[in-house]
């Protein structure tokens, strides 16, 4: 079953990192869109579907996939694993955030700036090159 668990979880992941690159490129955009615009609700649809229809499944898929791995390998107390776990916490965190800047853009109450978006976007590259690292390394 293992290499079933791995192959659902690489699909899991990816599409999941496709939502957490994209996600906040998209609130670049909408942080200059004038509130009430007919592109700033465009935005609210997009942000939204994106959000509940890809990220959120596929986080919960990375998460369930991951832990089936793990139990089936019995990595649970190896130095790389205890690593990506903790990242992929943080990721989850980061994944948790953008969903409530998907709720303030909802209700049109956004004050963050198209720099913090931009900032932001790096945040899920930055924690992905780590977490390959560790998976593919295995460095301790």
């Amino acid at each position: 079953m293992y290499e079933w668990f791995k192959v659902a979880h690489i699909i899991s992941v990816i599409a999941w990192m496709a939502g957490l690159l994209y996600l906040p490129r998209l609130m670049v955009y909408h942080s200059v869109a004038k509130s009430g615009s007919e592109l700033s609700e465009n935005f609210k649809i997009m942000e939204r579907r994106l959000l509940k229809a890809i990220m959120t499944p596929a986080m919960l898929f990375t998460w369930f996939f991951g832990l089936a791995m793990a139990g089936s390998a019995n990595v649970w107390f190896d130095g790389w694993f205890i690593a990506k776990f903790l990242l992929v916490i943080i990721l989850s965190g980061f994944h948790m955030a953008s969903a409530g800047w998907v709720r303030v853009f909802a209700n049109d109450q956004n004050q963050k700036s198209q720099k913090f978006f931009r900032i932001a976007n790096e945040v899920p590259t930055l924690l992905m090159i780590f977490i390959v690292v560790l998976v593919i390394i295995k460095p301790f």
